[in-house]
């Protein structure tokens, strides 16, 4: 496989996998709108933490096979959230609660923003130099090469 289409080929895994976080954010942020009178931030922030932990999870091992260590790329994730989360918590606030927009269109507008940079974020920062290291990667080498 061309190094190009190994990178679309993590485009498609990476947004299959955000879709996937996306419903998880949405379904989880759903449940707490249903059943709580809460304001619009503790159900985003609730929402994204249960996604992120998800996706992470998902891209680290199948989309990035990365082999590296977990602690130290869940250190640069979270630095990542602790950018993003507060900008797109306070960002939609405003919008819901300060301007009355619609929460679930605000919500989408913030998953998003969170897709693209992250996607970013994470190939040229978290699992920058460990991309395709692990054992998965590793067996599709082997596997290529007979």
């Amino acid at each position: 496989m061309t190094d190009k289409n190994k990178e679309i080929l993590r485009a498609v895994k990476f947004t299959l996998f955000s879709i996937s976080a996306g419903l998880i954010e949405m379904g989880s942020f759903t449940a707490l709108d249903l059943l709580t009178h809460w304001n619009y931030w503790p159900k985003y922030l609730i929402a994204l933490i249960l996604s992120v932990i998800w996706n992470f999870t998902l891209n680290r091992k199948f989309t990035f096979k990365s082999a590296n260590n977990v602690p130290v790329a869940m250190v640069k994730v979270a630095l990542y959230y602790c950018a993003f989360t507060p900008l797109s918590t306070l960002l939609g606030n405003w919008l819901a609660d300060g301007l009355g927009w619609n929460e679930y269109l605000v919500t989408v507008i913030n998953m998003c923003l969170n897709f693209v940079t992250e996607f970013l974020f994470d190939k040229y920062v978290v699992f920058r130099g460990s991309i395709d290291t692990n054992d998965i990667a590793k067996k599709e080498e082997k596997n290529s090469l007979s």
